[in-house]
């Protein structure tokens, strides 16, 4: 099902202060295309879970309107939307079993919708094929793993064949092993139903392994939506170019005098801008040691990585919070007499942002 929001914002009267408001969500426009899987990203308090929540009508907008297909479901009550909500914290019914858990939303159904208990099992066993728990129906759920509790929560979510399946920060609460088992479980489930679903996260790397397309929010803002290696690679402010890439891509203030790009007194390129002051963003895969380099910088030390290895590296008009870092062929050898170390660098994985507004230019 396609979901278009438009002109979408939800105001709150700040808890601080009641004559204060917050703007949760601004003004949000786009639209997700049927049968996708989109992360919705970003850091914590930027409006991801409210949107999440205005989406399946747990909150009211304050204003704009929201479209299931052609169908304004804005004023629609949550449970008429056909919508399948997964928590971070599971939400299981401690003295139910696997399968009661899974059948309870189905057992609720009233009226026409009403399914005989025949109906009801079958649909539960199937949504827990699904999601491969079909073996531990019986169990009640202080005897299951995180991540088997998980997949309990979105069994019970998928069992009422909804329109939309939204998962609001679902991997949070496992560790770091079963956080890639499920959410390639997750994306698996996804192309299998192929429900519209919106996954909600402030990991990045989840939200890139996994989407079709990746929405990245700040403050309540759209700041960029696109498929997630064209948001990568083109990222449209300096903003997303730090929140997207691991290790974070290095920051440094810059300048363009007489369409040439320095960063202190190294030339680094070229530029069609006007003389200005600006930041240089360099992605760690950019660097490539040469010894008649461009871009100098002060060597620090090696961390070797297996298939890669890190230079780490310092430069005095660096302004990223952590130490420069370079990531290079494991083969590469290094040249970094009198411990400075010298770097050409792609142009394709270099990028130039206005001090100004933060856009890139």
């Amino acid at each position: 099902m396609k979901i278009v929001l438009e002109h979408l914002t939800k105001q709150f009267i700040s808890r601080v202060n009641k004559n204060e408001i917050v703007t949760a969500v601004n003004d949000f426009n786009f639209e997700i295309p049927d049968g996708k899987l989109i992360g919705l990203l970003g850091p914590s308090g930027c409006g991801k879970s409210t949107t999440l929540n205005l989406i399946c009508g747990l909150e009211t907008p304050t204003q704009g309107k929201i479209y299931f297909g052609d169908l304004d479901v804005t004023e629609l009550p949550p449970e008429n939307r056909g919508v399948g909500m997964v928590f971070q914290n599971y939400a299981l019914y401690p003295h139910l079993t696997v399968r009661q858990n899974i059948m309870f939303p189905l057992e609720n159904l009233k009226g026409n919708e009403k399914l005989s208990k025949e109906e009801i099992n079958k649909r539960a066993l199937e949504a827990a094929k699904l999601v491969q728990i079909d073996e531990l129906m019986e169990r009640k759920p202080n005897e299951l793993s995180g991540g088997q509790q998980q997949r309990v929560a979105i069994a019970r979510a998928l069992v009422k064949t909804p329109g939309v399946l939204l998962l609001d920060e679902p991997l949070s609460n496992l560790d770091a092993r079963l956080r890639l088992q499920t959410r390639e479980q997750i994306r698996r489930i996804q192309k299998e139903t192929g429900i519209t679903t919106i996954f909600v996260t402030h990991d990045q790397e989840e939200a890139m392994s996994i989407s079709d397309l990746i929405i990245v929010m700040e403050k309540g803002v759209l700041q960029q939506m696109g498929e997630p290696q064209e948001v990568y690679n083109n990222p449209h402010n300096l903003f997303v170019a730090k929140f997207l890439g691991t290790p974070a891509i290095n920051v440094f203030e810059g300048k363009i005098k007489k369409k040439k790009l320095y960063i202190g007194d190294d030339l680094i390129g070229e530029s069609d801008n006007d003389d200005q002051d600006v930041y240089v963003g360099i992605r760690p895969e950019a660097f490539v040691p040469s010894d008649k380099g461009k871009f100098h910088c002060a060597f620090d030390r090696i961390e070797t990585t297996g298939r890669d290895t890190s230079i780490v590296c310092h430069n005095d008009h660096c302004i990223s919070d952590e130490d420069i870092r370079a990531i290079v062929d494991a083969d590469v050898k290094l040249n970094n007499k009198d411990g400075i170390i010298r770097f050409d660098l792609k142009p394709h994985k270099t990028y130039v942002f206005s001090k100004t507004d933060g856009k890139r230019i």
